[in-house]
């Protein structure tokens, strides 16, 4: 086969001589561009990012796999997304760093890609990046973290926070306590060893078949991820001889295969957004009542924070992403394609379950149902997300007084107001945390307990917002309410005093209003003044879809029956420029 990047090496001419020239400068020799596939090496590496600041050693690895199997790596940077420090929120930039991943692997003499990545949106970013541009790709997770330890309790990313410091708030740990905690629960790179939306979606990403087998689990210090990151070098060669492509690989069936483990595994509630963005970009259908169905009809199994005790290391030891799947066994499509070149039946032959506490038997879950449940309603007409395997159960049916904040700012102000006219009772809305109006749908749905209610013991309310939550995040949150607030969805006309009912079982998201009523308080709304005039944000705000179809771009989905045109390619062999 011809491999594409001979349009930019092959032959003798003024545009291979640029070409080999200047990329000779490096110091290879000139016989690594005759015939050897050039092997981009996709890096979201940072020290902004610490889930991906061990991804240049990883890197090195996979290069020895990629000279050993005789291609040539080339390594190139893009945009790198931490969860922790980035502002106003990653989800913002999400997209753009897809745009990046994509331009980059199409803009250059790449043969195939192998994607390096960690963070919570650094994986669907470079998984949607790789299917638009739709040339061999396989991925390596950085891996998670190793586990907290204070006192001798083993503690976690977000969960854990979240739990601590609600704890200094109603004064039942001391700031002493809480540093002590602080220099005491991340003690490694590596993303979030909960099951937060970095474990989740690295550990979908094996599901969807874009990994080696057992990659994602692997802990970021363990010897193991260098190893395997070299088998993934020597891998995608192969690939490359292949042809494989991510559109054989991403298929309807190998979505619903990631469906079922994100319910089996408690996966956090962003990978609805995600994994909808991702097959939007091959054209695949996907919606919300897909994620509903799956969630009926998977038990949930992996005994993992925040829905469970375990964190992600134990997960590892327990046989990892590859035993859940065994697990669930006839459930899932076993004959999809995967980048082993093999069906995701023949990956898990062998896969054991090595800790039936942490990976619980089918006929003894954790829950019959999965993780998550989508819930509708005259509130969220198309559709709104709880994490029930992370909520109270005695409040997945609940109805309650509204006690509405129009957006964050007004939130922080409030919340611990001892005059707020709260209770156990009532339910709390945060509206124009979406998409748009927040804008870029920041993880601001885990809104806080109100501290006069802490300090009577209360943990737990009824919280809804069209804004996201941490993965790591915990308590009977509703969140993704669709259409959001900013763009006139019902949201926008509750306040307070309003009774919600809540009901999850029967997936019901109801305001107790007449449809008249609603109607007349939105014929006076007026949308929020946008936060961004110019720019990226400009970009963002004119052009990102709603939550439901996975807040992508509207034009970066795929087109109905598009030609495919490497354009690249085509200039490559036009003559330098």
């Amino acid at each position: 086969m011809k491999l594409r990047s001979q349009n930019w090496f092959s032959g003798v001419s003024l545009n291979t001589f640029v070409h080999r020239s200047w990329t000779g400068a490096q110091g290879f020799s000139r016989d690594v561009f005759d015939g050897r596939p050039v092997i981009g090496i996709c890096n979201s590496w940072s020290e902004l990012t610490n889930c991906n600041a061990h991804l240049r050693m990883v890197a090195e690895a996979v290069k020895r796999g990629v000279w050993e199997a005789g291609g040539l790596p080339l390594e190139f940077p893009t945009i790198s997304l931490g969860e922790v420090l980035v502002k106003p929120t990653t989800m913002l930039l999400r997209n753009l760093m897809a745009m990046d991943v994509e331009e980059a692997i199409k803009g250059n003499p790449i043969d195939g890609v192998v994607l390096l990545c960690g963070c919570d949106k650094t994986t669907p970013a470079q998984l949607m990046g790789a299917a638009s541009a739709d040339l061999p790709a396989i991925m390596v997770p950085g891996g998670p973290m190793l586990k907290g330890n204070w006192r001798g309790e083993e503690i976690g990313s977000g969960t854990d926070v979240f739990r601590f410091w609600d704890m200094v708030r109603s004064g039942r740990l001391s700031e002493e306590e809480f540093c002590a905690i602080e220099s005491a629960m991340h003690r490694s790179a590596g993303h979030c060893m909960t099951m937060g939306t970095a474990s989740t979606m690295t550990s979908l990403a094996e599901a969807l078949g874009m990994t080696l087998t057992g990659c994602a689990n692997i802990p970021a210090p363990d010897s193991r991820r260098m190893a395997i990151a070299q088998q993934t070098g020597r891998r995608i060669v192969a690939m490359v001889q292949e042809d494989l492509r991510p559109s054989q690989v991403l298929t309807r069936n190998a979505f619903e295969n990631a469906i079922r483990v994100l319910m089996a595994i408690g996966g956090s509630t962003n990978a609805l957004i995600h994994l909808k963005a991702i097959a939007g970009r091959l054209g695949v259908p996907l919606e919300l009542d897909d994620y509903d169905q799956f969630a009926r009809t998977t038990p949930l199994l992996l005994n993992v924070k925040p829905s469970g005790r375990y964190l992600m290391e134990d997960v590892f030891y327990a046989g990892g992403v590859p035993a859940v799947m065994a697990e669930l066994g006839d459930l899932l499509h076993l004959d999809a394609m995967t980048v082993t070149g093999k069906s995701m039946g023949e990956n898990l032959v062998g896969a054991v379950v090595h800790n039936r506490d942490v990976i619980r038997p089918r006929d003894e879950p954790m829950a019959t149902e999965g993780g998550l449940a989508v819930v509708r309603g005259n509130l969220a007409p198309r559709g709104a997300v709880i994490k029930q395997s992370a909520a109270t159960p005695r409040l997945l049916r609940h109805r309650g007084r509204a006690v509405v904040f129009p957006n964050r700012d007004d939130l922080l102000a409030r919340i611990d107001d001892p005059d707020l006219p709260v209770d156990a009772d009532s339910v709390l809305v945060l509206q124009n945390g979406g998409p748009r109006g927040a804008p870029g749908m920041p993880e601001w749905g885990q809104l806080p307990i109100p501290e006069k209610l802490l300090r009577q013991g209360i943990t737990d309310m009824v919280r809804i917002s069209d804004a996201r939550m941490s993965g790591t995040s915990y308590g009977t949150v509703v969140l993704h309410v669709t259409p959001e607030a900013a763009i006139g969805g019902p949201l926008a006309a509750v306040r307070d005093g309003d009774w919600i009912e809540l009901d999850v079982a029967q997936r019901r998201l109801h305001l107790d209003l007449p449809a008249e009523e609603i109607a007349a308080r939105m014929a006076t709304w007026s949308p929020p003044e946008p936060l961004y005039q110019r720019g990226y944000g400009r970009l963002f705000l004119e052009h990102v879809l709603q939550a439901d179809e996975g807040c992508d771009f509207d034009f970066l989905r795929k087109l109905p029956d598009a030609p495919r045109d490497d354009v690249a390619a085509r200039f490559a062999k036009m003559g330098h420029s």
